[in-house]
C-alpha cells in the first residue's frame, strides 16, 4: 500500500512536500494546471523518485443532456488523459457528477459517459478513478456510484469524508461492505458536521477503525486530502491512516 499526498495544483509544493510520502496528486486542466504546460524536467525534478497520480477538473460535469456536448467532455478528458500519461501518471481522479443526479434514466447517460472516460484512460495508460462527491448538488449519490461504477467495470477512489458528509459513519461502512472491491485509491481527511472538511486524521468525527474493517485488506494507494501545509500534521496523518489499515508507513 502507498501513501502519497494532495498537492492541488501547485508544482512548487509537489517539490516542497514531504519526501516520505510515496506519490503526489497534482490537479490538472481547467481551473488547475494544463498537464500540455507542464514541463517534464521540472515535474520529474519536484517529484524526486515519488510517483505521480492526477486529479482531473474539479467543477467539469460528466454529463450533459445534449449529446454533442457529452462527446466533447470525453474528448476533453481524453486529451487531459493522454497528457498525462506522457507526464507519467499513473491514476486520474474523475468527479462523478452528473447534469440530474435524480433522473433514474439519465443514469444511463452517466454510465455511458464513466465508461467512455475509463477507457480513454486505458488507452492513455492511466487507471481512471471515479470518486465520490454526493454531498455536492451534482455528485452522483453513493447508493448509485458504487452499481454505476461496478457496471462499467471502474475502480473508485473512494473520499472518506465526502462520504461522511453525505451520510456519516454508517454511509461509509455501508458502501465499502457493498463496493470496497473496486475501491483502488482513496482520499483520506476528517470531517466535522458543523463544516469543517480537510482537518487532519483525528481531529473530526470519521471512524477510521470502522471504515477499515468494512474495507477488509487494502492495496491499493491512499491520498491524504487534509488542506494544511505543516508537513508534521501530513504526517501524523499518514501514520494514523496506515496504523487504521495495518500497514506501515
Amino acid at each position: 500500500m502507498d501513501i502519497g499526498v494532495t498537492v492541488g495544483d501547485d508544482l512548487d509544493r509537489l517539490a516542497s512536500s514531504p519526501a516520505a510520502f510515496d506519490f503526489v496528486e497534482l490537479g490538472v486542466g481547467a481551473g488547475s494546471l494544463p498537464p500540455e504546460s507542464i514541463d517534464p524536467d521540472r515535474l520529474d525534478r519536484a517529484l524526486a523518485g515519488r510517483d505521480l497520480m492526477v486529479h482531473l477538473p474539479y467543477s467539469q460535469l460528466l454529463t450533459s443532456y445534449a449529446p454533442e456536448v457529452n462527446d466533447a467532455i470525453v474528448a476533453y478528458q481524453r486529451r487531459l488523459l493522454e497528457a498525462a500519461g506522457d507526464l507519467g501518471a499513473e491514476k486520474a481522479v474523475l468527479h462523478a457528477t452528473s447534469a440530474d443526479r435524480d433522473d433514474v434514466e439519465f443514469r444511463e447517460v452517466a454510465a455511458d459517459q464513466l465508461r467512455r472516460v475509463a477507457d480513454a484512460g486505458r488507452e492513455a495508460g492511466v487507471e481512471v478513478v471515479v470518486e465520490n462527491v454526493g454531498h455536492q448538488h451534482r455528485g452522483i449519490q453513493l447508493s448509485v456510484l458504487g452499481d454505476v461504477a461496478r457496471e462499467t467495470d471502474t475502480a473508485v477512489c473512494f473520499d472518506v469524508g465526502h462520504a461522511y458528509m453525505e451520510g456519516g459513519n454508517k454511509a461509509i461502512r455501508r458502501f465499502l461492505r457493498s463496493h470496497g472491491d473496486r475501491v483502488s485509491h482513496l482520499h483520506c481527511h476528517d470531517v466535522r458536521r458543523r463544516g469543517d472538511t480537510h482537518i487532519p486524521v483525528g481531529a473530526g468525527e470519521v471512524d477510521y477503525e470502522g471504515a477499515s474493517d468494512a474495507l477488509g485488506e487494502f492495496d491499493g494507494t491512499v491520498a491524504l486530502e487534509v488542506f494544511t501545509d505543516d508537513d508534521a500534521l501530513l504526517c501524523d496523518s499518514a501514520e494514523r491512516v496506515a496504523d487504521h489499515l495495518g500497514a506501515e508507513w
